[in-house]
């Protein structure tokens, strides 16, 4: 039974290795996608009021409250009319076909771009406000404020949420499958069909994904002690007005 597991003609193993990479592919791209959407939308909503504040709001409430797979569904099935419409609006005619994986990845990141976007956001709104202050005082450059003082302590306190983020995006490539992604479960569920195995297939895909997330956790968990991540200790104070204001 285990040598259906093996590399070449007589084995699965190469059909499930591929089907590993393609995983590893989407979701990182998804993540990647929604981290800098997240931490764009974040930067911009500081301020929970005005127009910026409202499209916020509507955007969260879309896709937080529908999911991954449906947003997907309508990227692979209707994204090629809409690119078409919008460049046409434009003057423009063009013809794009919306791939599987380009739909996957692009659904795993606006999804959880606004989960992100209000993690990062909560957190530079939990950084002391005298440092805010201190910063306006020293007349310390907005761009060197934000890049060595904010952002560096935001990872910090965010590091433990952005982790579990990243696994929930790795275990929802599972759902993009049904796009047509051959992802690892899908090559799992040929193979089972192929072999009548599904149990062994099906719980070596099960063993990939747990090891996957043992290692983030484990090269978290390195970081944590190396560098001192999650132990600043901050008070839950809002971060000065001066700072947010509506450009």
């Amino acid at each position: 039974m285990l040598g259906l597991l093996s590399w070449g003609d007589t084995g699965y193993g190469d059909e499930l290795f591929f089907g590993a990479g393609v995983t590893i592919k989407v979701a990182v791209l998804g993540y990647m996608i929604a981290l800098s959407l997240g931490t764009a939308i974040a930067l911009v909503t500081l301020n929970p009021r005005g127009w910026r504040w409202r499209c916020w709001r509507v955007y969260a409430s879309l896709f937080m409250g529908v999911p991954a797979l449906l947003v997907a569904f309508l990227l692979y099935y209707g994204g090629s009319e809409i690119i078409t419409s919008l460049f046409g609006a434009l003057g423009m005619r063009v013809n794009i076909d919306v791939t599987p994986t380009a739909a996957g990845v692009t659904a795993l990141g606006l999804v959880y771009s606004a989960y992100l976007a209000e993690l990062i956001r909560s957190t530079i709104r939990s950084l002391p406000q005298g440092q805010f202050e201190a910063s306006a005082m020293l007349l310390i450059p907005r761009r060197k404020m934000w890049t060595q003082i904010v952002f560096p302590q935001t990872i910090r306190l965010a590091l433990p949420g952005l982790t579990n983020m990243w696994i929930v995006v790795l275990k929802d490539t599972a759902l993009i499958s049904l796009v047509g992604i051959k992802e690892v479960i899908a090559q799992a569920k040929m193979a089972a069909g192929n072999t009548k195995e599904p149990f062994l297939f099906y719980c070596a895909v099960s063993l990939f994904f747990l090891a996957f997330s043992l290692v983030t956790v484990w090269m978290i968990g390195r970081l944590d002690r190396r560098k001192g991540y999650g132990k600043v200790a901050v008070k839950s104070v809002p971060a000065p007005a001066l700072l947010h204001r509506e450009s």
